[in-house]
């Protein structure tokens, strides 16, 4: 039996379970409360943490609709929303800051403690009245989600929704971890490794930063091309000859900066590797718990390398996404290069089959195109 305050019916893919795909059927959203606002979903990216929601490998609060990268048009607006009106187009934030805890108050809003919290509190429920939680706070895999007024941030005229969806995350992390968390110098050398949407976008941000070599990495030729058109001077194929190929480009020395987009124990050890004595790596993609990295003692003293975490590029998304527009404007940014594939809510499944093969970049999916 649906509970009070649920009378908004959409339609979903939803997970149900971490073995099972997901099901595309009818969930009822929250009532709009007084700060609240509610979207209609637009264009959404398909991200590869999704794909690691879905399959288990990080931990997520069932039933769920996944989904985090996303623009949208409102719908409906709380009565203590004063600054957004029904018809605006808007960017869901995955990562909402609440401004008041050490974190923010340092400048570091992408490290809040409070910025996905949401993801862990139920926004609809299904046709046997159970709670659905959002994946990472949003819940994009649905023609329509409800979120705090704080998670959403208005989108110029002039920039197409498809683009400011692949603002929400793969973008502004990839761009963001080259230019705001390692901040990389102009006339330096950049490898990225693993060639997602986020890896591309690390490359073209490794481009803009004015990186005088920039070499990518994949385990799919296929990609060379995308790569080099998003900025890459070399192209390498993921295999035993990589370490002697960088060595040869870099007068032995190894890059500067190395992003590895994939997350996992070798790619870190790869990009540690690749890198400079007194240079610096930094892990942007998502790996598992219990995927260990070690370390010897001696290496870490010898290579004075540097190795840091980065979280959603570091970016805080009301400060810095008026420069990602003006990139777009400028042409200095090309989303359109990311999107390799379009499709439904019903696609999802197979967005994800791809991704796992390593086949293409980001899948939009347009959940109200079907109905």
């Amino acid at each position: 039996m649906r509970p009070q305050g649920y009378d908004i019916e959409v339609r979903a893919a939803l997970l149900r379970s971490q073995e099972k795909p997901m099901t595309v059927e009818s969930i009822w959203l929250r009532n709009v409360g007084p700060s609240d606002v509610r979207v209609r979903i637009d264009a959404t990216g398909v991200c590869h943490s999704d794909l690691s929601l879905a399959r288990g490998v990080i931990a997520q609060e069932l039933p769920a609709v996944l989904g985090h990268e996303a623009c949208g048009t409102v719908v409906e607006v709380g009565s203590d929303v004063k600054d957004l009106a029904v018809g605006q187009r808007v960017v869901l934030l995955w990562l909402s800051t609440c401004g008041e805890c050490f974190y923010c108050e340092r400048g570091d809003g992408h490290l809040c403690v409070q910025g996905s919290r949401r993801a862990k509190d139920p926004y609809a429920v299904d046709s046997e009245g159970s709670f659905i939680y959002p994946g990472l706070s949003v819940g994009s895999f649905a023609e329509q989600t409800v979120v705090p007024r704080n998670a959403v941030l208005a989108v110029p005229d002039d920039i197409e929704s498809e683009d400011a969806a692949l603002l929400g995350c793969a973008v502004t992390t990839g761009v963001g971890a080259v230019i705001k968390t390692a901040e990389v110098e102009a006339n330096s050398s950049v490898i990225v490794i693993g060639l997602g949407g986020v890896g591309m976008s690390a490359v073209q941000g490794a481009r803009l930063a004015g990186a005088s070599l920039i070499i990518a990495v994949d385990r799919n030729p296929a990609k060379a091309e995308q790569a080099k058109e998003a900025g890459a001077h070399y192209f390498l194929v993921a295999d035993e000859e990589v370490k002697s190929a960088v060595r040869s480009l870099t007068e032995k020395r190894g890059v500067d900066y190395a992003f590895d987009c994939v997350g996992s124990a070798s790619t870190i050890r790869e990009a540690w590797s690749l890198t400079r004595r007194g240079g610096s790596s930094f892990v942007v993609g998502v790996g598992k718990k219990d995927d260990l990295v070690s370390f010897s003692a001696l290496e870490l003293f010898h290579f004075a390398r540097s190795l840091t975490g980065c979280v959603a590029g570091s970016i805080d998304a009301k400060r810095d996404l008026p420069e990602f527009y003006d990139w777009l404007r400028a042409g200095k940014l090309d989303l359109k290069q990311l999107v390799t594939g379009h499709g439904q809510l019903d696609d999802i499944e197979a967005a994800f089959d791809r991704m796992a093969e390593g086949d293409g970049l980001r899948t939009l999916i347009r959940p109200n195109s079907g109905s």
